[in-house]
C-alpha cells in the first residue's frame, strides 16, 4: 500500500531532522503545511508533486555531500 503524502513528509522530517515549519516554507513556501495536513488538509496534485521533488532533490544532495562530491 502506498503511503500518503503526509506519512512519507514525517518520515522525511525525522531523517532529514528538520523542523515542520522549514520543511513546509522550502518545499512549498508555506510554513503551515505540514499542520494543515496534519490537520486533515487534502493538498493537490501539484502540491505533491512539488513537495515529492523537494524531498527527491535534499535527498539527492545530501548523499552528494555525504560522498564529499562537488565540495
Amino acid at each position: 500500500m502506498e503511503r500518503s503524502l503526509l506519512q512519507q513528509i514525517e518520515a522525511f522530517l525525522k531523517e532529514a531532522a528538520m523542523p515542520p515549519t522549514v520543511f513546509g516554507r522550502a518545499a512549498v513556501r508555506d510554513p503551515r503545511l505540514v499542520s494543515d495536513l496534519r490537520g486533515g488538509r487534502e493538498p493537490g496534485m501539484r502540491m505533491k508533486n512539488r513537495v515529492e521533488h523537494f524531498m527527491n532533490k535534499w535527498r539527492a544532495e545530501h548523499a552528494r555531500e555525504c560522498r564529499g562530491v562537488g565540495a
